[in-house]
């Protein structure tokens, strides 16, 4: 299924209730448990300074947009085997369009 725009509103509260625990999405936000987000789109996996990957992120090369998103955020430990990334993922279709049109205005 293809990346589809959603509800920034709703992704919003999708992340801020499931992802600011370890990421931030501020220019000048620092990396926590996971990498900061800011500048996330066209960046290649693994690239963020000063954040520790797993050999996994930093070898699997994917460049982030919205559709790379799309099928990272379903089960991201299925998409990069090896991924310290704890979240068990977004199954639904309608909440990872959102979170991911949330992330396209705050990563700016």
């Amino acid at each position: 299924m293809p990346f589809a725009n959603g509800d920034a509103k709703n992704g919003a509260k999708l992340f801020k209730t499931r992802c600011a625990q370890c990421h931030t999405v501020e220019e000048t936000g620092t990396n926590k448990v996971g990498p900061k987000l800011f500048g996330l789109f066209g960046r290649q996996s693994g690239k963020v300074e000063g954040y520790q990957y797993t050999d996994a992120n930093r070898d699997k090369g994917v460049v982030w947009d919205n559709q790379t998103l799309f099928d990272y955020l379903e089960n991201p430990k299925k998409y990069i085997p090896g991924t310290k990334m704890a979240f068990a993922g977004f199954k639904k279709e309608k909440e990872r369009n959102d979170v991911i049109t949330y992330l396209q205005e705050a990563c700016k």
